[in-house]
Order: structure tokens, then sequence, then C-alpha cells
């Protein structure tokens, strides 16, 4: 059997190649690789300060999110005590409305019950102060006004009950249309009269041409002196006759003082010490007997009539306001 020769020997450069390549692949690599390396870790470098950047800009976000929501929370608590201040002041109203209608209903209710007695109290106050001003001040105008004003609160008033108080009051005020101007009044324009009258008496008096002639005695004295009867008129001097002049003043003043007050007894007092000091003052004349029958007349004057009229109306409300 035959040997087989074996293959003649390949060139030994060729054996280094491979691992040379294998070595060059390996460094490659190993550089490739760091170098992907070192990318991957900038990278990651830039991810992670693109990352703190994007967290602090998310914190001051947050912490300004937070100021927000504080300042919200504070408006929101705010108004929510506005809201309960407005809630208390609307429950408020709401009670004040509630007592209202609730004042309302009962007025509602005694509308015509209540407006009846406003107006007889009304009308109780006029004719009480009419009544006054004719008792104190003989004010009949004045009196009549107020009747006036009586007389149309109690026409409002409905109900046949206050029929005969209507017609009261029309007979009062009847009653007090007879007095004209008033009875005080017109006694101070009588007096006023009296005394412009009295300044026109005469302090002579001239004998008439039917009057018998006086004595002889007389008319011889009648240069010298002046005769004058004692028994009417004493002789007064011009000092004399000026205080005798004041005082009937002085009287008639008293006289008007009385009538204002009503005083009865001291108006008939004043008169009757006039009419002594009338013959004092002036001889006898028909002008001073004109004027003693005038002051007579006064004399007689009632300063408060009788008016049984007077005050009914008043007293007969007042019964049945009581009664009632």
């Amino acid at each position: 059997m035959n040997d087989v020769a074996p293959p003649p020997p390949t060139h030994r450069p060729l054996r280094w190649i491979v691992p040379l390549a294998a070595v060059v692949v390996i460094v490659g690599g190993a550089g490739w690789g760091w170098n992907q390396w070192q990318a991957q870790q900038l990278r990651s470098a830039q991810r992670q300060a693109d990352a703190d950047v994007l967290v602090q800009g998310l914190a001051s976000s947050v912490e300004s999110l937070r100021r927000d929501q504080r300042s919200t929370s504070q408006r929101v608590q705010d108004a929510a005590a506005t809201n309960r201040v407005l809630r208390d002041e609307m429950l408020g109203l709401s009670q004040r409305n509630a007592l209202l209608e609730e004042n309302l209903s009962r007025l509602a209710d005694s509308t015509r019950h209540g407006a009846q007695a406003l107006q007889l109290e009304e009308a109780e106050l006029l004719l009480s102060q009419a009544g006054q001003r004719l008792a104190f001040a003989d004010d009949v105008e004045g009196a009549k006004r107020l009747y006036a004003l009586a007389a149309g609160a109690l026409d409002d008033v409905q109900g046949g009950e206050f029929l005969n108080l209507r017609q009261a009051l029309m007979q009062e005020r009847n009653a007090v249309d007879t007095l004209g101007i008033g009875a005080r009044a017109g006694v101070n324009q009588r007096l006023g009269a009296f005394s412009t009258a009295l300044a026109a008496l005469p302090e002579q008096v001239e004998t008439a041409p039917g009057q018998a002639a006086a004595p002889w005695w007389h008319q011889v004295l009648a240069p010298f002196v002046t005769i004058t009867p004692t028994r009417t008129q004493g002789p007064l001097t011009q000092a004399e006759r000026l205080t005798a002049w004041n005082a009937l003043q002085l009287e008639l003043t008293l006289a008007r003082a009385a009538v204002e007050r009503g005083d009865q007894a001291g108006f008939e007092q004043a008169l009757d010490r006039v009419a002594i000091w009338l013959p004092r003052l002036w001889p006898d004349s028909p002008a001073l007997r004109e004027r003693r029958a005038e002051l007579h007349q006064l004399r007689t004057s009632v300063l408060r009539p009788p008016l049984p009229e007077l005050g009914s109306t008043l007293q007969q409300l007042r019964a049945m306001r009581d009664g009632s």
C-alpha cells in the first residue's frame, strides 16, 4: 500500500493574519463600545441636567401653586365669612319681614275697629280743646273751628250707635253759634265804647230856655264862685278832678281784667265803683243819665252765659267709650 504524501506546508505569514484581524476587530469593537458608552454617559448626564432643570421648574410651579392655593383659600374663607354675615342679615331681614307681615295682618284684621278708635280719640281731643277755649279764653271762633273738625272726624265713623252722638254735636254747635263773637268779647267792646263816651260828657250844664231861673243869690255870687250841690258833686279842684279821673280809669281797667278772667263778682264790683265816681266828676245831665243807664245794663251782663248743650257731646262720647 502506497503512503499518501502530505501537502506541502503553507506560508507562515498567513497564520498571523487571522489573529491580527481578530485583535483589530476586538480593539475596534472596544473603541466603538467605549465611544458609545461615553456618548450614552453624556446623554444620561444631559438628560439628568434637563431633568434637574425640569424638577426645579416643577418645584417653582408647585410653590407658586401652593401660594395661589393659600391666597385662594384665604379669599374663600373671607367669602365664606361674608356669606355668613349676609346670611345672618338675610335671616334678620326675613324675621323683620315676618314681624311686619304679622303686624300688617293684625292691622288688617282690626282695621275698621282701629280706625274708628283713632277717629273717636281725635274727636274727643277736639271737643275737649273747644270746651277749654270757650271756658278759659272765650274764643268762640277758635271753638267753632274745633267743633267743625270734630264733626268731620265723627262723620267718618260708621255705625248706627253714633247717630245720637252726631246729633248732640249738631245741637252743641248751634248753641255756640248763638254766642256771636262771645259774651266777654261783646262786654269788652261795650266797655270800650262806654269809656270813650265818658270823655264827651260836659263838665258844666247850661240852663235850658224853659228851665227855671236860678235863685237871685246864685246870680249875685256867680261872678265870684261856682255853686255846686254837694250831695251829688262836691267842689273838686283840678288836681282832685285828675285824681278822680285816674281812679275811674283804674276801675274800668279792673272791670276789663275781670271780664278777661270771667270773674262775674269782680266785674260787678268794679262797675259799682265806677257808678260812684260818675256823679262826682260830672254834673247831672241827659248825657250822664244815658251813661249811667248804659252802665247799669253793662252790670247785668253775664260773662259766662249758661249753655246746657256745652260739653254734652264730650260727655256722651266718654260714656260710650267707658261703656264699650
